[in-house]
């Protein structure tokens, strides 16, 4: 038994049970009994110091190397009994120093110039497009979908999710649609067949643009839908609409000036655009720093504190801000179970240390949205105020009308022929 560590875990967790088993064999359980349970074992003395000096890096990793792990429960339970105690309590100062150090180095940590976004996102979108496809939903939808029901699928809330945006950007037949950080094509496509317009998706990604090419091909779509591997701050000519999802967490908190100031200039002047981004409620902060090091390298997910006054300097006008809450736990949620009854094809991909890498990344993004900080917010801008309609009913307007296309199978542009 570590005594400091258990000093440490009986200071973090007074609600619920935690049954600890050290790794000299001894047990012992944490908390008040009243709430949730999760077991947390020990199998190296090593792993317990590792805890001790780092919890937020240590936990993670030694998770990965096999030197703890949470059987007979499974990450997500530990991460919701320690997030269910975090609540409402202030961190030790300790904690509030290192938090401290992490904020002032995030401007460095998030420098993401052209050489090092690049890399940052080979990091991550790169790996094996066999692995997306064991989690994810037919469409290859890697953000947040939008849950109308609590029975809804997954991949009926992702086609929502594409068409809840689509209503949103006002898209008509003909029009030049950018797609920053366009993933593996399904909403650029989705836009193109749905409404007829001509939409160009950029990526950085080499994996992702390779399959978004090819799915263009297959969908007959490649003389209306193109998919470019390049940076957004190259590209050179303007567009009617522009939409950014998922890819915002990328840009670094000392880019957003020149993410705006770029869309503005991409952006025609009866244009309108919509970013769909994760957001955090508690104002700003830093990234987990296991995350940062495994997961997403120059990451970082924002407050809307920063990311308005950002809008406002490049004189783009905000016409609609949309909070989406608990949508984001339920993806994870559905990606987490998939993966999990995947896990023996992914570790055949790579290998057991990256399948527990990967489900404690999906664990503790789920519960960061189920009981954290985080969220999804959906911004919509213009240059000018009456480039969107007076009030929101046209958005649910244009839904119904996108779904009963979809049940009829055609597309907007030959349904208006």
């Amino acid at each position: 038994m570590n005594p400091l560590l258990r000093t440490l875990l009986r200071s973090a967790i007074r609600r619920g049970s935690l049954n600890v088993k050290w790794a000299d064999g001894s047990r012992t359980v944490i908390g008040d009994g009243d709430g949730r349970t999760a077991n947390l074992n020990f199998h190296a003395r090593a792993a317990e110091w590792a805890v001790l000096r780092n919890p937020e890096l240590g936990i993670g990793e030694a998770y990965m190397a096999g030197e703890l792990d949470f059987a007979p429960g499974r990450a997500i339970d530990f991460l919701l009994l320690v997030n269910d105690n975090w609540q409402g309590r202030r961190p030790s100062p300790w904690m509030e120093f290192v938090a401290r150090l992490r904020y002032l180095k995030r401007r460095a940590v998030q420098h993401n110039d052209l050489f090092r976004a690049r890399r940052n996102v080979a990091h991550h979108y790169d790996l094996d497009e066999r692995l997306y496809r064991l989690f994810l939903d037919r469409d290859m939808q890697y953000s947040c979908a939008y849950f109308e029901t609590p029975e809804t699928g997954l991949d009926e809330a992702q086609w929502a999710k594409k068409r809840h945006i689509a209503a949103k950007l006002l898209l008509g037949p003909d029009m030049d649609v950018l797609d920053i950080g366009s993933g593996w094509g399904g909403l650029g496509l989705s836009i193109a067949e749905m409404t007829g317009a001509r939409v160009t998706g950029v990526t950085l990604s080499s994996e992702q643009h390779r399959v978004s090419r090819e799915r263009a091909v297959e969908a007959g779509l490649s003389g209306r839908v193109s998919f470019e591997l390049r940076d957004y701050r190259r590209l050179d000519r303007t567009f009617d609409r522009i939409v950014s999802v998922g890819m915002f967490e990328h840009v670094g908190v000392g880019h957003y000036p020149e993410f705006f100031a770029t869309c503005a200039r991409l952006l025609k002047p009866d244009g309108v655009m919509l970013l769909h981004a994760i957001g955090r409620t508690e104002g700003p902060g830093a990234t987990n720093p296991w995350v940062v090091k495994y997961i997403f390298p120059g990451g970082y997910t924002p407050a809307l504190s920063e990311v308005l006054p950002a809008i406002e300097r490049s004189r783009l006008i905000v016409t609609d801000i949309e909070i989406l809450r608990l949508h984001y736990a339920e993806t994870l949620k559905a990606w987490r179970e998939r993966f999990m009854a995947h896990w023996d094809e992914a570790a055949a991909i790579y290998d057991e240390r990256f399948c527990r890498m990967w489900e404690f990344y999906l664990a503790g993004s789920e519960m960061a949205f189920r009981s954290g900080d985080m969220m999804v917010f959906q911004i919509q801008m213009a240059h000018r105020q009456d480039a969107v309609p007076l009030t929101r009913d046209y958005i649910g307007l244009a839904e119904r009308a996108l779904e009963d296309v979809r049940d009829r199978g055609e597309s907007l542009r030959l349904a208006g022929e």
